[in-house]
Protein backbone atom coordinates (compact mmCIF):
# COMPACT_ATOMS: atom_id res chain seq x y z
CA UNK A 1 0.00 0.00 0.00
CA UNK A 2 1.86 3.36 -1.14
CA UNK A 3 1.69 6.61 1.28
CA UNK A 4 -0.76 9.05 0.75
CA UNK A 5 0.22 11.96 -1.48
CA UNK A 6 1.56 14.88 1.25
CA UNK A 7 -0.12 17.72 -0.12
CA UNK A 8 1.13 21.72 0.39
CA UNK A 9 -0.54 24.08 2.31
CA UNK A 10 -2.67 24.93 -0.92
CA UNK A 11 -4.24 21.82 -0.58
CA UNK A 12 -4.09 20.03 1.58
CA UNK A 13 -6.26 17.95 3.46
CA UNK A 14 -4.70 17.65 6.74
CA UNK A 15 -4.66 21.69 6.85
CA UNK A 16 -8.49 22.08 6.01
CA UNK A 17 -9.65 19.30 8.71
CA UNK A 18 -9.43 21.88 11.13
CA UNK A 19 -11.31 24.01 9.24
CA UNK A 20 -14.62 21.71 8.68
CA UNK A 21 -16.84 23.70 10.29
CA UNK A 22 -16.70 26.09 6.93
CA UNK A 23 -17.25 22.94 4.38
CA UNK A 24 -19.87 21.01 5.24
CA UNK A 25 -22.73 22.93 4.09
CA UNK A 26 -21.63 22.08 0.12
CA UNK A 27 -22.89 19.04 0.55
CA UNK A 28 -26.15 19.59 2.24
CA UNK A 29 -27.13 21.44 -1.29
CA UNK A 30 -26.40 17.41 -2.48
CA UNK A 31 -28.82 16.13 -0.45
CA UNK A 32 -31.54 18.19 -1.69
CA UNK A 33 -31.22 17.83 -5.08
CA UNK A 34 -33.20 14.44 -5.99
CA UNK A 35 -35.88 16.02 -3.81
CA UNK A 36 -36.04 18.81 -5.50
CA UNK A 37 -36.03 17.90 -8.94
CA UNK A 38 -38.67 15.58 -8.02
CA UNK A 39 -41.05 18.51 -7.91
CA UNK A 40 -40.67 20.39 -10.58
CA UNK A 41 -43.63 18.72 -12.81
CA UNK A 42 -45.80 17.19 -9.89
CA UNK A 43 -48.15 20.30 -10.13
CA UNK A 44 -48.25 19.57 -13.70
CA UNK A 45 -49.12 23.41 -14.57
CA UNK A 46 -47.69 25.75 -16.39
CA UNK A 47 -45.72 27.80 -14.23
CA UNK A 48 -43.93 24.19 -13.85
CA UNK A 49 -43.06 24.10 -17.42
CA UNK A 50 -41.74 27.75 -17.30
CA UNK A 51 -39.44 26.71 -14.57
CA UNK A 52 -37.97 23.89 -16.20
CA UNK A 53 -37.02 26.28 -19.28
CA UNK A 54 -35.63 28.57 -16.91
CA UNK A 55 -33.64 26.21 -14.81
CA UNK A 56 -32.34 25.03 -17.76
CA UNK A 57 -31.16 28.32 -18.87
CA UNK A 58 -29.28 28.66 -15.54
CA UNK A 59 -27.45 25.37 -15.20
CA UNK A 60 -23.39 25.82 -15.38
CA UNK A 61 -21.64 23.81 -18.53
CA UNK A 62 -21.93 20.21 -17.82
CA UNK A 63 -19.16 18.24 -16.95
CA UNK A 64 -18.47 14.61 -19.64
CA UNK A 65 -18.20 11.65 -16.99
CA UNK A 66 -15.92 8.59 -18.28
CA UNK A 67 -18.58 5.85 -19.14
CA UNK A 68 -21.53 8.47 -20.95
CA UNK A 69 -22.28 7.60 -24.29
CA UNK A 70 -22.20 10.33 -26.57
CA UNK A 71 -25.44 11.38 -28.06
CA UNK A 72 -27.38 9.55 -25.95
CA UNK A 73 -31.25 10.56 -26.72
CA UNK A 74 -33.04 12.18 -23.58
CA UNK A 75 -35.65 10.06 -22.05
CA UNK A 76 -39.24 11.54 -22.42
CA UNK A 77 -40.60 13.71 -19.55
CA UNK A 78 -41.96 9.87 -17.39
CA UNK A 79 -40.36 7.99 -14.91
CA UNK A 80 -36.91 6.58 -16.34
CA UNK A 81 -36.97 3.66 -17.33
CA UNK A 82 -34.89 1.52 -14.96
CA UNK A 83 -32.46 1.86 -11.93
CA UNK A 84 -30.59 4.99 -11.41
CA UNK A 85 -27.07 6.15 -9.78
CA UNK A 86 -26.43 9.18 -9.23
CA UNK A 87 -23.11 10.67 -7.22
CA UNK A 88 -23.83 14.16 -5.66
CA UNK A 89 -20.77 15.59 -4.91
CA UNK A 90 -20.41 18.61 -2.35
CA UNK A 91 -17.26 20.72 -3.26
CA UNK A 92 -15.37 23.27 -0.91
CA UNK A 93 -14.59 25.41 -2.90
CA UNK A 94 -14.37 29.15 -2.35
CA UNK A 95 -14.32 30.90 -5.92
CA UNK A 96 -17.47 32.67 -6.36
CA UNK A 97 -18.40 31.64 -2.76
CA UNK A 98 -19.85 33.93 0.12
CA UNK A 99 -16.79 35.88 2.32
CA UNK A 100 -18.63 33.86 5.25
CA UNK A 101 -17.10 30.81 4.04
CA UNK A 102 -13.36 32.16 3.99
CA UNK A 103 -10.78 34.22 1.58
CA UNK A 104 -11.01 32.52 -1.57
CA UNK A 105 -7.39 33.78 -2.58
CA UNK A 106 -6.47 32.19 0.72
CA UNK A 107 -8.14 28.48 0.93
CA UNK A 108 -7.89 27.30 -2.36
CA UNK A 109 -8.18 23.88 -2.00
CA UNK A 110 -10.95 21.74 -3.73
CA UNK A 111 -12.06 19.04 -1.61
CA UNK A 112 -15.33 17.06 -1.63
CA UNK A 113 -16.34 16.97 1.68
CA UNK A 114 -19.80 15.66 1.03
CA UNK A 115 -20.09 12.31 -1.33
CA UNK A 116 -23.73 10.85 -1.60
CA UNK A 117 -24.45 8.18 -4.00
CA UNK A 118 -28.12 7.98 -4.73
CA UNK A 119 -29.37 4.57 -5.73
CA UNK A 120 -32.85 4.13 -7.35
CA UNK A 121 -33.78 0.44 -7.50
CA UNK A 122 -35.14 -0.77 -10.88
CA UNK A 123 -39.25 -0.80 -10.36
CA UNK A 124 -38.95 2.53 -8.24
CA UNK A 125 -40.43 1.05 -5.00
CA UNK A 126 -37.48 2.01 -3.11
CA UNK A 127 -34.29 4.35 -2.95
CA UNK A 128 -31.03 4.67 -0.81
CA UNK A 129 -28.78 7.43 -0.43
CA UNK A 130 -25.25 6.54 1.00
CA UNK A 131 -22.66 8.65 2.20
CA UNK A 132 -19.02 8.55 2.24
CA UNK A 133 -17.28 9.80 4.83
CA UNK A 134 -14.79 12.44 3.67
CA UNK A 135 -12.11 11.29 5.71
CA UNK A 136 -11.89 7.70 4.85
CA UNK A 137 -9.16 5.92 2.63
CA UNK A 138 -10.04 4.32 -0.24
CA UNK A 139 -7.64 3.03 -3.63
CA UNK A 140 -8.10 6.44 -6.32
CA UNK A 141 -8.10 5.37 -10.11
CA UNK A 142 -6.26 6.69 -12.73
CA UNK A 143 -7.88 10.41 -13.48
CA UNK A 144 -8.14 12.48 -16.72
CA UNK A 145 -6.78 15.12 -16.21
CA UNK A 146 -9.26 18.83 -17.17
CA UNK A 147 -6.49 20.19 -19.45
CA UNK A 148 -5.19 16.37 -20.76
CA UNK A 149 -2.98 13.78 -19.30
CA UNK A 150 -3.72 11.65 -16.52
CA UNK A 151 -3.54 12.04 -13.15
CA UNK A 152 -1.72 8.55 -11.40
CA UNK A 153 -3.85 6.02 -9.42
CA UNK A 154 -2.87 6.15 -5.45
CA UNK A 155 -3.82 2.85 -3.53
CA UNK A 156 -4.50 4.96 -0.74
CA UNK A 157 -5.57 8.40 -0.38
CA UNK A 158 -8.93 10.10 1.61
CA UNK A 159 -12.08 10.22 -0.55
CA UNK A 160 -12.69 13.66 -0.71
CA UNK A 161 -9.37 14.49 -2.75
CA UNK A 162 -10.50 12.63 -5.71
CA UNK A 163 -12.73 16.48 -6.76
CA UNK A 164 -9.36 17.82 -6.93
CA UNK A 165 -7.19 15.08 -8.58
CA UNK A 166 -9.58 14.99 -11.71
CA UNK A 167 -12.83 16.99 -10.95
CA UNK A 168 -16.03 15.41 -10.77
CA UNK A 169 -15.55 12.85 -13.47
CA UNK A 170 -12.62 11.56 -10.58
CA UNK A 171 -14.77 11.36 -7.80
CA UNK A 172 -17.06 9.29 -10.09
CA UNK A 173 -14.43 6.38 -10.96
CA UNK A 174 -13.31 6.75 -7.44
CA UNK A 175 -17.06 5.36 -6.02
CA UNK A 176 -17.34 2.82 -9.16
CA UNK A 177 -14.34 1.49 -8.44
CA UNK A 178 -15.18 1.47 -4.41
CA UNK A 179 -18.33 0.24 -4.71
CA UNK A 180 -18.87 -2.14 -8.12
CA UNK A 181 -21.44 0.14 -9.67
CA UNK A 182 -21.95 1.68 -13.09
CA UNK A 183 -22.74 5.63 -12.09
CA UNK A 184 -23.91 7.56 -15.14
CA UNK A 185 -24.99 10.81 -13.72
CA UNK A 186 -23.67 13.09 -11.35
CA UNK A 187 -23.76 16.38 -9.75
CA UNK A 188 -21.56 18.58 -7.82
CA UNK A 189 -22.83 21.60 -5.90
CA UNK A 190 -20.82 24.73 -3.84
CA UNK A 191 -21.94 26.31 -0.52
CA UNK A 192 -24.72 28.83 -1.93
CA UNK A 193 -27.77 27.62 -2.50
CA UNK A 194 -28.67 25.94 0.95
CA UNK A 195 -30.21 29.14 2.52
CA UNK A 196 -32.43 30.01 -0.73
CA UNK A 197 -33.44 26.05 -0.60
CA UNK A 198 -34.71 26.03 3.27
CA UNK A 199 -36.07 29.21 2.24
CA UNK A 200 -38.20 28.05 -0.54
CA UNK A 201 -39.41 25.13 1.53
CA UNK A 202 -40.64 27.59 3.90
CA UNK A 203 -38.35 25.84 7.07
CA UNK A 204 -38.07 22.46 8.05
CA UNK A 205 -39.02 21.23 11.59
CA UNK A 206 -35.76 19.44 13.47
CA UNK A 207 -35.73 17.55 16.87
CA UNK A 208 -32.98 18.44 19.18
CA UNK A 209 -32.41 15.84 21.94
CA UNK A 210 -30.11 18.09 23.73
CA UNK A 211 -29.07 21.36 23.47
CA UNK A 212 -26.96 22.30 21.09
CA UNK A 213 -24.02 24.63 21.63
CA UNK A 214 -21.60 25.46 18.37
CA UNK A 215 -19.31 28.53 19.16
CA UNK A 216 -17.40 27.58 15.91
CA UNK A 217 -20.89 28.16 14.00
CA UNK A 218 -22.94 29.96 16.07
CA UNK A 219 -25.37 27.42 16.29
CA UNK A 220 -27.32 27.44 19.89
CA UNK A 221 -30.58 25.38 20.42
CA UNK A 222 -32.72 24.20 23.25
CA UNK A 223 -34.12 20.39 23.42
CA UNK A 224 -37.62 20.97 21.41
CA UNK A 225 -38.76 21.19 18.37
CA UNK A 226 -37.07 24.21 15.90
CA UNK A 227 -38.44 25.13 12.61
CA UNK A 228 -35.24 26.26 10.61
CA UNK A 229 -34.73 28.20 7.75
CA UNK A 230 -32.31 30.21 5.98
CA UNK A 231 -28.90 31.11 8.28
CA UNK A 232 -30.42 28.54 10.83
CA UNK A 233 -30.76 26.10 8.64
CA UNK A 234 -27.31 26.25 7.21
CA UNK A 235 -25.72 26.77 10.49
CA UNK A 236 -27.72 23.63 11.57
CA UNK A 237 -26.28 21.59 8.72
CA UNK A 238 -23.13 22.97 8.98
CA UNK A 239 -22.21 22.22 13.01
CA UNK A 240 -19.97 19.41 13.97
CA UNK A 241 -18.57 20.17 17.51
CA UNK A 242 -22.40 20.81 18.90
CA UNK A 243 -23.19 17.00 18.29
CA UNK A 244 -22.87 13.53 19.46
CA UNK A 245 -18.69 13.28 19.52
CA UNK A 246 -17.55 16.35 17.80
CA UNK A 247 -16.76 14.05 14.46
CA UNK A 248 -17.47 14.23 11.31
CA UNK A 249 -19.44 11.03 11.71
CA UNK A 250 -21.64 12.44 13.86
CA UNK A 251 -22.14 15.43 12.12
CA UNK A 252 -23.68 12.89 9.30
CA UNK A 253 -26.06 11.36 11.04
CA UNK A 254 -27.24 14.98 12.52
CA UNK A 255 -27.79 16.36 8.99
CA UNK A 256 -29.86 12.70 8.17
CA UNK A 257 -31.98 14.26 10.82
CA UNK A 258 -32.56 17.30 8.95
CA UNK A 259 -32.78 15.24 5.53
CA UNK A 260 -35.38 12.64 6.52
CA UNK A 261 -37.52 15.87 7.87
CA UNK A 262 -36.89 17.37 4.43
CA UNK A 263 -38.26 14.43 2.45
CA UNK A 264 -41.55 14.59 4.72
CA UNK A 265 -42.02 17.87 3.99
CA UNK A 266 -41.88 17.55 0.39
CA UNK A 267 -43.60 14.74 -0.08
CA UNK A 268 -46.62 16.90 2.09
CA UNK A 269 -49.70 17.74 0.03
CA UNK A 270 -49.24 21.51 0.39
CA UNK A 271 -45.29 21.50 -0.76
CA UNK A 272 -46.39 19.37 -4.09
CA UNK A 273 -48.99 21.54 -4.79
CA UNK A 274 -48.16 25.35 -4.66
CA UNK A 275 -46.26 26.09 -7.72
CA UNK A 276 -44.38 28.89 -6.42
CA UNK A 277 -42.70 27.03 -3.70
CA UNK A 278 -42.03 24.48 -6.18
CA UNK A 279 -40.10 26.84 -8.52
CA UNK A 280 -38.00 28.49 -5.73
CA UNK A 281 -36.47 24.92 -4.55
CA UNK A 282 -35.95 24.25 -8.21
CA UNK A 283 -33.89 27.78 -9.28
CA UNK A 284 -32.38 27.49 -6.00
CA UNK A 285 -31.00 23.80 -6.67
CA UNK A 286 -30.23 24.54 -10.24
CA UNK A 287 -28.16 27.46 -9.82
CA UNK A 288 -25.66 26.15 -7.37
CA UNK A 289 -24.77 22.77 -9.18
CA UNK A 290 -22.53 21.47 -12.03
CA UNK A 291 -24.22 18.44 -14.01
CA UNK A 292 -22.55 15.72 -15.81
CA UNK A 293 -23.93 16.11 -19.75
CA UNK A 294 -26.23 13.07 -19.11
CA UNK A 295 -27.86 14.81 -16.46
CA UNK A 296 -28.27 18.05 -18.05
CA UNK A 297 -30.97 17.45 -20.15
CA UNK A 298 -34.21 18.57 -18.65
CA UNK A 299 -35.94 15.28 -19.75
CA UNK A 300 -33.71 13.82 -18.14
CA UNK A 301 -33.54 15.51 -14.59
CA UNK A 302 -37.68 15.10 -14.61
CA UNK A 303 -37.16 11.67 -15.63
CA UNK A 304 -35.86 10.48 -12.42
CA UNK A 305 -37.55 13.22 -10.33
CA UNK A 306 -40.46 11.52 -11.50
CA UNK A 307 -38.78 7.85 -10.56
CA UNK A 308 -38.61 8.85 -6.53
CA UNK A 309 -41.89 10.97 -6.05
CA UNK A 310 -43.81 8.05 -5.14
CA UNK A 311 -41.57 6.15 -3.45
CA UNK A 312 -42.87 5.61 0.53
CA UNK A 313 -41.16 6.73 3.56
CA UNK A 314 -40.15 3.91 5.04
CA UNK A 315 -38.16 2.49 1.88
CA UNK A 316 -36.11 5.81 1.37
CA UNK A 317 -33.03 4.57 3.73
CA UNK A 318 -29.96 7.26 4.31
CA UNK A 319 -27.12 4.96 4.98
CA UNK A 320 -23.54 5.72 6.30
CA UNK A 321 -20.66 3.77 4.34
CA UNK A 322 -19.89 1.26 7.40
CA UNK A 323 -16.05 2.35 8.78
CA UNK A 324 -13.81 1.92 11.43
CA UNK A 325 -10.91 4.60 12.94
CA UNK A 326 -7.68 3.95 12.05
CA UNK A 327 -4.69 5.16 10.49
CA UNK A 328 -2.38 4.58 6.97
CA UNK A 329 1.64 5.04 7.60
CA UNK A 330 0.75 7.83 9.97
CA UNK A 331 -2.48 9.70 8.93
CA UNK A 332 -5.73 9.41 10.70
CA UNK A 333 -8.66 9.27 9.56
CA UNK A 334 -11.56 5.95 9.15
CA UNK A 335 -10.77 2.78 6.53
CA UNK A 336 -13.53 1.20 5.25
CA UNK A 337 -15.64 -2.13 6.68
CA UNK A 338 -15.40 -4.27 3.20
CA UNK A 339 -17.32 -7.21 4.22
CA UNK A 340 -20.10 -5.21 5.55
CA UNK A 341 -19.80 -2.55 2.58
CA UNK A 342 -20.02 -5.45 -0.06
CA UNK A 343 -23.14 -7.03 1.60
CA UNK A 344 -24.51 -3.59 1.28
CA UNK A 345 -23.13 -2.97 -2.53
CA UNK A 346 -23.99 -6.37 -3.62
CA UNK A 347 -27.77 -5.98 -2.10
CA UNK A 348 -27.71 -2.82 -4.40
CA UNK A 349 -26.37 -3.86 -7.14
CA UNK A 350 -28.93 -6.93 -6.69
CA UNK A 351 -32.06 -4.29 -6.11
CA UNK A 352 -32.92 -6.01 -2.68
CA UNK A 353 -34.76 -4.16 -0.17
CA UNK A 354 -33.02 -2.87 2.55
CA UNK A 355 -33.42 -3.21 6.55
CA UNK A 356 -30.90 -1.35 8.94
CA UNK A 357 -29.94 -3.03 12.43
CA UNK A 358 -27.61 -0.70 13.60
CA UNK A 359 -27.99 2.61 15.01
CA UNK A 360 -28.77 6.38 13.71
CA UNK A 361 -25.18 7.48 14.49
CA UNK A 362 -23.82 9.57 17.17
CA UNK A 363 -25.24 12.87 16.17
CA UNK A 364 -28.63 11.69 16.42
CA UNK A 365 -30.90 9.32 18.40
CA UNK A 366 -34.91 8.14 17.59
CA UNK A 367 -37.45 10.71 18.74
CA UNK A 368 -39.49 9.31 21.74
CA UNK A 369 -42.11 11.24 21.16
CA UNK A 370 -42.50 10.35 17.60
CA UNK A 371 -46.07 9.66 15.83
CA UNK A 372 -47.49 6.38 16.06
CA UNK A 373 -49.61 4.83 13.43
CA UNK A 374 -51.88 2.99 14.41
CA UNK A 375 -52.19 -0.87 12.79
CA UNK A 376 -55.07 -1.68 10.51
CA UNK A 377 -58.02 -3.44 11.89
CA UNK A 378 -57.52 -7.31 11.50
CA UNK A 379 -59.50 -8.50 8.41
CA UNK A 380 -62.42 -11.07 9.01
CA UNK A 381 -60.82 -14.49 8.10
CA UNK A 382 -62.37 -15.68 5.31
CA UNK A 383 -63.91 -19.63 5.61
CA UNK A 384 -61.63 -22.48 5.34
CA UNK A 385 -61.20 -23.66 1.93
CA UNK A 386 -61.95 -27.51 1.07
CA UNK A 387 -58.42 -29.38 0.97
CA UNK A 388 -57.93 -32.62 -0.78
CA UNK A 389 -56.31 -34.88 2.20
CA UNK A 390 -52.77 -35.74 2.07
CA UNK A 391 -52.02 -38.98 1.58
CA UNK A 392 -50.11 -41.17 4.65
CA UNK A 393 -46.09 -40.65 4.61
CA UNK A 394 -46.31 -37.75 2.44
CA UNK A 395 -45.14 -34.20 2.65
CA UNK A 396 -47.89 -31.90 2.50
CA UNK A 397 -46.92 -28.79 -0.28
CA UNK A 398 -45.83 -25.74 1.40
CA UNK A 399 -46.09 -22.02 -0.06
CA UNK A 400 -42.88 -20.14 0.08
CA UNK A 401 -42.49 -17.09 1.82
CA UNK A 402 -41.17 -13.51 -0.19
CA UNK A 403 -37.76 -12.66 0.55
CA UNK A 404 -37.73 -10.34 3.87
CA UNK A 405 -35.02 -8.29 1.77
CA UNK A 406 -31.05 -7.52 3.23
CA UNK A 407 -30.53 -6.96 6.79
CA UNK A 408 -27.65 -4.64 7.12
CA UNK A 409 -24.64 -5.11 9.44
CA UNK A 410 -25.59 -3.05 12.33
CA UNK A 411 -21.85 -0.97 11.16
CA UNK A 412 -24.35 0.51 8.66
CA UNK A 413 -25.39 3.33 10.48
CA UNK A 414 -28.46 5.79 9.20
CA UNK A 415 -32.10 6.01 9.20
CA UNK A 416 -35.23 6.13 6.48
CA UNK A 417 -37.39 9.17 5.80
CA UNK A 418 -39.92 7.35 7.87
CA UNK A 419 -38.10 7.25 10.88
CA UNK A 420 -38.41 10.55 12.96
CA UNK A 421 -35.06 11.19 15.02
CA UNK A 422 -33.72 14.37 17.15
CA UNK A 423 -30.18 16.02 16.81
CA UNK A 424 -28.35 14.40 19.54
CA UNK A 425 -26.62 18.16 21.54
CA UNK A 426 -23.64 18.31 22.69
CA UNK A 427 -25.33 18.81 26.99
Amino acid sequence: MSEPVRRSRRSSSTARHGRLRKSSTAGVIARFVAAMLAVVLVSGSAIAAYAVWDIASSVAPPVTLANEEPGADAPNIDAIEGGVNLLLVGSDSRSGQDAVFGDEKEETAVLNDVTMLLHISEDHTSATVVSFPRDMFVPIPACPKEDGGIYEARTAAKINTTLSYGGLACTVLTVEKLTGLSIPFAAEVEFNGVIELSNAVGGVDVCVAEPIKDDYTQTYLDAGTHTLEGMAALQFLRTRHGVGDGSDLGRISNQQVFLSSLVRTLKSSDTLTDPSKLFGIAKAAASNMTLSTSLSNINTMVSIAMALKDIPLDQVVFAQYPTEYGDINGYEGVLPLKGPAEELFDALAADEPLSLSGETGPGSVIDPNAPVTEAPAPETAPAPEETTPVPEGTTPPTTEATAPGVVLDESVQGQTAGDYTCSKGNE
